[in-house]
């Protein structure tokens, strides 16, 4: 546990990227409490991503880039029980919210460690993994997220206007899925997994990403036109054109030479679509009525 490599393998700043998720819930919640949330920042940040990272580093063992760790050391049997030792810890600070949250945390435990177990493996299945992989650190995360922050129980499941923001958080991880893999083409072949970004070839990776992300932003700013107001639609746009102009900008390298098809352009454009969420998502919490109504009322 306490070896430097089972740390990188843990990847915690990589949760950086899953952040949007969580603050989309947060901006949307009409019960602010600050508490609940630290307690679900924490328990799902530098708990449950981490431990789903490591599990899934453990039985990959990956010899070259993973997502958020260029040179990824050789793993060891400690990294298998961090793994768990910390879905444990998430867990226990989930059920000091509520037992409904905890057993979120726990099933979503459960299926990232079905996504490369190899028992299971559905990281080897490509349309299956995609659509996993993206509902639940989508749909199924945002309502873990808002289930937690304002103490909800499962009702919430039939909540249309919170199920349907769940669901656009999703459109954006099932465009931009095929882009984290489209570096890992050999290293996954290798090991049998036939991803789909492998499936879809390189230029197909782009178009499909393009397509999707397309949809995605139109079904978002539809949602803040129905829900919210028109400035936050047009909010949401403007943030997303620094993501497009890098994604262009690499497709043409790409275009002109297949090897720009790497790891560091990944991650860069990565940490601009995070960003660009991630700050108009912050801006939002700020600015939505929801927050004032919280400061009004005091904690």
């Amino acid at each position: 546990m306490f070896k430097r490599s089972t740390w990188l393998h843990l990847r915690i700043p990589f949760s950086f990227f899953l952040l949007p998720v969580f603050l989309f819930a947060l901006a949307i919640s009409p019960n602010i409490n600050v508490s609940r949330i630290i307690i679900v920042f924490i328990s799902l940040h530098f708990f449950l991503y981490p431990a789903s990272n490591g599990f899934n580093s453990y039985f990959d063992k990956d010899e070259k880039s993973i997502g958020g760790l260029k040179h990824p050391p050789k793993v060891t049997k400690g990294l298998y029980y961090t793994a768990l030792f910390f879905d444990f810890i998430a867990i226990v600070l989930g059920l000091m919210i509520s037992w409904e949250f905890a057993i979120m945390l726990f099933v979503y435990g459960l299926v990232s460690k079905a996504y490369s177990h190899p028992a299971v493996r559905i990281k080897k299945y490509p349309w299956l993994s995609w659509f996993i992989a993206g509902f639940f650190q989508g749909t199924f995360t945002f309502l873990m997220a808002y289930m937690g922050l304002n103490a909800f129980d499962f009702m919430v499941f039939g909540q249309w206007h919170v199920v349907f923001p769940g669901l656009l958080t999703s459109m954006i991880l099932w465009g931009s899925y095929p882009m984290t893999q489209i570096y890992q083409h050999e290293e996954d072949v290798k090991r049998g997994d036939i991803t789909l970004s492998y499936r879809l070839g390189l230029r197909g990776t782009f178009y499909f990403t393009a397509f999707s992300f397309s949809i995605g932003a139109a079904m978002f700013f539809y949602y803040f036109l129905e829900y919210h107001q028109e400035k936050y639609a047009w909010h949401f746009i403007l943030s997303m054109a620094p993501v497009v102009l890098y994604f262009g900008y690499w497709y043409l390298r790409v275009h002109k030479d297949a090897s720009k098809a790497d790891y560091s352009h990944t991650m860069r454009l990565n940490t601009v679509s995070a960003l660009c969420l991630n700050i108009f998502f912050i801006w939002f919490f700020l600015d939505s009525s929801q927050v004032l109504q919280a400061l009004k009322a005091g904690y």
